[in-house]
C-alpha cells in the first residue's frame, strides 16, 4: 500500500516537534510517510488534534511549536493520539529573559499614504463608530439605563439621526455591596473608559444614589468631562424615582444627538488605529491558520504607527517567556512576570490552579494543556517589540505592540480592551464564537473552513485556507489587515449587521460581594 506522505494531511510547527497536527481526520490504521519511514495511525484522529511522530518515555516533556505544552502520562506509541488522556500539565522552569529577542519592525514603504475614514477625536485614538452611553454606575440603575436607550430605536431614530449608530447602556451587576478600594477603583476605570471611549460622542451616568460607586465622585475622581461638555449625572433616588429619570435621562441624550449626528468622517492614518487581539473558543488550529494570521496583520499596523494589544493573562501562561524577551526595556519585562505571580497566587487563593485549562470546547477542537493553549494564543501578537504592559481597562497611551491584564473569560478580556481605547477587535475562533462588543466593532475569524462554512453569518472571514493549503499566513494576515482598515472606515462586521453586543458588556469583578 502506498503511504501517504504526512505533510498532506498534517502540519508539524517546529522540526524538534514530538507531535503533528491533523488537517483533517485520520483514520486508524492509516500508513503515513514520516521522513521516509513508516508511522501507522493507531486511532482515530480528529482535525486540530496531534499524533505523536516518536515514542515518548513516562514523564517525557512533549514539544509543539518547539515549546514544551507538557509531559507523558505514561509511555506514548508513535502513531498515538496525544491528548488529555496521556498528557499532564505540571510546572516547569521557564527562562524569562528580557528584551533578548527584540526585532524593530521595518517601516512600511516610504511612498505609502495609507488612510482610513475616521471620526476625529482628542488624542491619538480616533473615532470608528458613532455612539451615545447610557452607563449604569450600580445594578440598581441597569433597568432605567436600558428604558432610557430602548426609547432611541427603529427607523424614526435612523431616519433622524443617521450619522449616529445608536444609543447603548452600559449595565453590569456590579457596583455596591463591593470593597470600596481596588474592586471600585477597577470598575470605576472600567465606566469612565467607556465615556471616554473614542467610539462614544456623548454619554449620560445613572445611580440609585445610596450605592458604594457613587456617581458624583466617580466624575471627580476619574475627571470625567474636564475635555468636554458638562456631564449629564443623575440618581434615580434624587431625581423621584423610576418614571422621572426616564424622562430626564432621555432629554439628556436627546440634547447630545444633534451634535453627535453632526459627525463626519475624514481620511485619517493608520496610526489613529487601536487594535484588540482576542481568541474564544479556540481549537488546535487557532495557533497554526488565525492566530498567526491575526500576528502579521498586528505587525503591519504596528509599523504603521497604530497601537495592537494582546491580554487574557491566563492565557499567556506558559508562553509568558516569549513575551518578555520581546520587552523593550527590563521594566517592561518584569511587569509582565509580576502578573503571571499574581495570577498564580490569586488561583491558589481561591483553590484553583492558573492551568486549570482549557475549556470544555477546546479540549474537543485538540487543546491540551493551557501552555498548549497560551503557545497558540500569543501567536496573535506577531512578532513586533512589547512596548508596553496595561492594567485592565488602563487607557492605551502610547504606540506599539502591547499586553494588557485581562482575565481569559472573554467578554470580559474585551470589555477590559475596550475601556482601554481599543477602537477595533479582532476575534479568532475555531468553534464558532458569536461575540459582538459595541462600541467597539468586532470582527471574527474562524480558524478552519469547516466552521466557516457552517457559521458563514457569523464569521467575518476564514483563515481555514492555510490549512486547506490555498493561502499562506502572510496572505490570510494580509486580508486580516485589509478588513481592519475597512471595518475602521465603516464597513459593518457581522456581529453589527446582527446587532450583537448590547449585552456582552462585563467588567471584570474583584474580590467579595457583602
Amino acid at each position: 500500500m502506498e503511504r501517504t506522505p504526512i505533510s498532506r494531511v498534517s502540519v508539524r510547527l517546529a522540526p524538534e516537534d514530538d507531535v503533528v497536527v491533523a488537517k483533517s481526520p485520520l483514520k486508524e490504521g492509516t500508513e503515513l510517510d514520516f521522513d521516509g519511514a513508516s508511522l501507522v495511525v493507531r486511532s482515530e484522529i480528529g482535525r486540530g488534534h496531534k499524533l505523536a511522530v516518536r515514542p515518548l518515555a513516562d514523564g517525557a516533556p512533549i514539544r509543539k511549536y518547539g515549546q514544551t505544552i507538557g509531559f507523558a502520562r505514561g509511555p506514548i506509541r508513535a502513531g498515538e493520539l496525544v491528548h488529555v488522556h496521556n498528557v499532564e500539565a505540571r510546572d516547569f522552569e521557564r527562562s524569562a529573559e528580557f528584551g533578548t529577542d527584540v526585532q524593530p519592525l521595518s517601516p512600511p514603504p516610504p511612498d505609502e499614504a495609507r488612510t482610513f475614514d475616521g471620526y476625529e477625536k482628542p488624542g491619538s485614538i480616533a473615532g470608528t463608530r458613532n455612539y451615545i452611553a447610557v452607563i449604569s454606575s450600580v445594578n440598581c440603575s441597569a433597568s432605567v439605563s436600558k428604558y432610557v436607550a430602548e426609547r432611541f430605536r427603529g427607523p424614526d431614530f435612523a431616519r433622524d439621526f443617521p450619522g449616529v449608530d445608536g444609543v447603548v447602556a452600559f449595565t453590569h451587576k456590579s457596583g455596591c455591596a463591593m470593597p470600596d478600594d481596588e474592586p471600585t477603583r477597577l470598575l470605576q476605570r472600567v465606566l469612565a473608559g467607556v465615556a471616554r471611549h473614542p467610539n462614544i460622542s456623548g454619554w449620560v451616568l445613572l445611580g440609585l444614589g445610596c450605592e458604594v460607586n457613587q456617581v458624583d465622585r466617580l466624575v471627580r475622581d476619574q475627571n470625567l468631562g474636564k475635555d468636554g461638555p458638562p456631564p449629564a449625572v443623575m440618581n434615580i433616588q434624587t431625581q423621584g424615582g423610576v418614571a422621572r429619570t426616564i424622562e430626564a435621562a432621555s432629554a439628556a441624550v436627546r440634547g447630545l444627538l444633534p451634535a453627535a449626528s453632526a459627525m463626519r468622517r475624514v481620511p485619517l492614518p493608520l496610526s489613529r488605529i487601536a487594535l484588540a487581539l482576542n481568541c474564544g473558543g479556540s481549537d488546535g488550529a487557532s495557533g497554526i491558520t488565525a492566530n498567526p494570521a491575526l500576528g502579521v496583520a498586528s505587525d503591519e499596523l504596528v509599523r504603521r504607527g497604530a497601537a495592537s494589544v494582546l491580554a487574557e493573562t491566563p492565557e499567556i501562561y506558559g508562553a509568558e517567556h516569549l513575551l518578555t524577551r520581546r520587552a523593550i526595556s527590563p521594566e517592561v519585562g518584569a511587569k509582565l512576570m509580576a502578573l503571571i505571580k499574581w495570577w498564580e497566587d490569586y488561583a491558589r487563593h481561591n483553590g484553583a490552579s492558573i492551568d486549570n485549562n482549557p475549556s470544555v470546547g477546546n479540549k474537543a477542537g485538540g487543546l491540551t494543556t493551557i501552555f498548549e493553549k497560551s503557545l497558540g494564543a500569543v501567536a496573535k501578537g506577531g512578532r513586533a517589540p512589547l512596548s508596553a504592559v496595561y492594567q485592565y481597562a488602563e487607557a492605551v497611551s502610547k504606540p506599539g505592540f502591547a499586553f494588557m491584564d485581562t482575565p481569559g473569560y472573554d467578554p470580559v478580556s474585551m470589555t477590559g480592551l475596550m475601556c482601554g481605547g481599543c477602537n477595533v477587535g479582532v476575534f479568532t475562533t475555531g468553534r464558532g464564537s458569536v461575540y459582538g462588543c459595541k462600541p467597539m466593532p468586532c470582527i471574527k475569524v474562524a480558524t478552519n473552513t469547516t466552521l466557516y462554512d457552517w457559521m458563514k453569518d457569523d464569521m467575518d472571514l476564514n483563515a481555514g485556507t492555510i490549512l486547506d493549503g490555498t493561502e499562506t499566513v502572510e496572505e490570510v494576515g494580509r486580508r486580516i489587515y485589509e478588513e481592519i482598515i475597512a471595518v475602521a472606515g465603516g464597513k459593518k462586521t457581522k456581529s453589527e449587521l446582527l446587532g450583537i453586543g448590547d449585552e456582552e458588556f462585563a467588567p471584570w469583578t474583584l474580590g467579595p460581594v457583602f
